[in-house]
């Protein structure tokens, strides 16, 4: 059964987007991720074009972290402090994406710069995933105490200027990489259509020691309000989000969600570890793969993408 999509301008299966939305949904669940880095490789890969992929993807994250940002609001499972100064640098990062992101496409070189920035994150990621994995394992398997880092120690970025303390994170750090920090997940989100709490959960954990029982909550509304504004930048600048297509990742990603967190539940951390190094690994070679792929055309003729 097909279904025509208005702006990606594609004839796809439902089933088949709708079993993606399932995929990736458990996936989400099953190791507390977005899942907007996988999300965007598969509509790419099945056809949709990287620009509307990324637009689209960001509405589909957006309404996908508010469930989760409610249910941490209602358990006070996160430090509203912190999120509003994460914010204050995600916000403008996200507008800074969507107007590179508009830049790129009317120069014709969107699809190689995201394809590129996804073998490069992907690729990184997925090797030190696998190997903290692996090594976790092996400590585990030897008998070896799990190395921890404390919330409470202190780093290099501990002594910058303009400090502020969250009460809630137990933290008191400088504005400075918190902004930062925002700056970047809001950016990257809005060029690659990830909501990046897999990068955002391990910053604020190892860079700024804030405790793990806050900062998945706190991830997700940093992802929520900055994937929605960028779905408002990119509809009202590139007019690229295809609503249709969202709602039936939505649809699978919640049901799909569900069995995956009570599967999580279920799996030991290490192991969670090394299947999404694995998982995110794989996803970055197949990009790799698309990129150095001889194509069957040499040659094309189309308009350049955002020129009328």
């Amino acid at each position: 059964m097909e279904i025509y999509l208005p702006i990606a301008d594609l004839p796809v299966n439902v089933f088949l987007v709708l079993a993606m939305g399932l995929a990736v949904g458990f996936i989400s669940g099953l190791f507390g991720i977005g899942g907007g880095f996988l999300m965007t490789p598969l509509l790419i890969f099945i056809g949709v074009s990287p620009a509307v992929a990324v637009a689209t993807v960001a509405s589909h994250i957006a309404a996908s972290s508010m469930s989760g940002a409610i249910s941490y609001w209602r358990r006070r499972a996160l430090d509203l402090a912190l999120a509003l100064m994460l914010l204050a640098g995600g916000i403008i990062g996200t507008v800074a994406g969507v107007w590179l992101f508009t830049l790129l496409r009317s120069l014709g070189q969107l699809d190689i710069t995201i394809g590129v920035s996804y073998v490069l994150l992907l690729g990184s990621v997925g090797i030190m995933m696998v190997v903290d994995g692996v090594r976790a394992m092996l400590r585990e398997h030897q008998g070896k105490p799990v190395e921890l880092r404390h919330p409470g120690s202190h780093t290099w970025i501990h002594g910058l200027p303009l400090k502020i303390r969250f009460k809630q994170s137990r933290i008191y750090v400088s504005a400075i990489p918190v902004v930062a920090i925002g700056w970047i997940m809001g950016f990257v989100g809005a060029i690659m259509g990830i909501g990046g709490g897999f990068l955002l959960v391990p910053m604020l954990i190892y860079l700024l020691r804030v405790p793990t029982n806050v900062v998945i909550g706190t991830s997700m509304v940093l992802t929520l309000i900055t994937m929605a504004w960028a779905t408002i930048l990119h509809a009202a600048t590139n007019h690229l989000v295809d609503a249709v297509l969202a709602l039936i990742l939505m649809v699978g990603g919640v049901i799909g969600a569900q069995f995956g967190a009570r599967a999580g539940q279920k799996m030991r951390s290490e192991r969670l570890r090394l299947l999404l190094g694995a998982l995110v690994l794989a996803v970055g070679l197949r990009f790799a793969f698309d990129l150095i792929l001889k194509p069957e055309d040499l040659f094309s003729i189309r308009p350049l993408e955002g020129m009328e």
